[in-house]
């Protein structure tokens, strides 16, 4: 089967949900997680591989929590571990040569305008801004700073030393509102019941110990390095975290009573059927050089390409399907009166 561009993953639509608590303690940043601040705040179940639970589990524990106030979003991950190393110490480089901490964040669930930040445990930090995925043309801001931005590290043991009793490293990161909401329409902080899409991501490379120090792990007739583990909160079914359809949702809420409302609204599911056809028309272009107003072409591309039976088919909508010669837009009725959910072909969802 030819390869593709933008491939279908092996997920279906079942992102995690996450009640994001009222921060009721006083905080102060040091990177640990083990005081009052965050006692109130549920661990994330533990990240798996980014391509599913069907890979095999991750060697080491990764788990997040989180809290908000009427300023800030709060982030404290854990990630457990004995190789606790780091090299990288320059602002906006890139951090994924080392272990790292990631965060992406689509305030608006529309899969463009969003924001990325990763970490080591130097406390390094990579920040930047991404107008719409890479596969759908997205060049990346990496002069872009988060403004106000604070974080820390705390590591259990000691960084790039092998010999210590090495057992885990914690992040803290402050995120104001303030700098992550320029793109929505109504520049604001989020209300009780609303939700972000976030995902987070640990890249851990496989090491040797050469000489007392950490050595990335290689093939040993090519010399080249092994590939990275990929450990996600959200798995996206493929090898690429920028699939921001499939990240978790974060419920912004003030109470325990409030997370029985933290349910995935309806017009999300009808977003993800639309996915399916824009992964469709974008394996169509890739063989016939063009898009197809046609729904029972794509949805044979679905059920050819699918790497598995859970997103071969689309369910019974009104679809509409237009074209032009280097653009698409498909759309189908939204679960709210008179409103309908669109998604283009860049990538870009909507509901009007």
């Amino acid at each position: 089967m030819k390869p593709v561009r933008i491939p279908i993953p092996s997920v279906g639509f079942n992102p995690p949900v996450y009640p994001c608590r009222r921060a009721v303690e006083p905080f102060t940043l040091d990177g640990r997680l083990d005081k009052p601040f965050w006692e109130t705040a549920p661990y994330t179940d533990p990240f798996i591989d980014i391509e599913g639970e069907h890979k095999p589990a991750p060697r080491f524990r990764t788990q997040v929590k989180m809290l908000w106030d009427d300023e800030n979003l709060y982030i404290g991950a854990s990630l457990e571990g004995n190789e606790i190393w780091g090299t990288v110490n320059e602002r906006d480089a890139v951090i994924f040569q080392d272990n790292d901490f990631e965060i992406f964040i689509d305030p608006d669930s529309d899969t463009h305008q969003y924001y990325e930040f990763e970490m080591n445990a130097l406390n390094t930090v990579w920040d930047l801004f991404l107008p719409a995925a890479y596969r759908d043309k997205g060049n990346a801001l990496n002069g872009y700073d988060i403004q106000g931005l604070r974080t820390a590290v705390y590591v259990d043991g000691r960084v790039n030393d092998p010999s210590a009793p090495n057992k885990s490293w914690s992040a803290e990161v402050v995120i104001p509102f303030a700098s992550i909401i320029e793109c929505l329409p109504h520049k604001r902080a989020p209300q009780n019941g609303e939700y972000y899409r976030l995902n987070f991501s640990r890249v851990h490379w496989k090491t040797d110990i050469l000489e007392g120090s950490y050595r990335k792990c290689t093939e040993p007739v090519t010399g080249n390095l092994l590939p990275e583990d990929n450990w996600v909160l959200a798995p996206t079914g493929v090898i690429n975290i920028h699939y921001p359809e499939l990240w978790a949702f974060v419920f912004f809420t003030g109470t325990t009573e409030d997370e029985t409302s933290c349910i995935i609204p309806e017009d999300e599911y009808r977003k993800w059927e639309l996915r399916k056809l824009y992964y469709a028309q974008n394996i169509y272009l890739d063989l016939n050089g063009c898009y197809t107003s046609q729904l029972k072409e794509l949805t044979l591309i679905l059920e050819h390409y699918s790497p598995n039976d859970i997103n071969r088919c689309v369910k019974a909508f009104p679809y509409k399907i237009e074209t032009t010669s280097h653009t698409f837009e498909i759309s189908c009725p939204s679960a709210h009166p008179d409103k309908t959910v669109i998604i283009y072909s860049n990538g870009k969802t909507e509901i009007r």
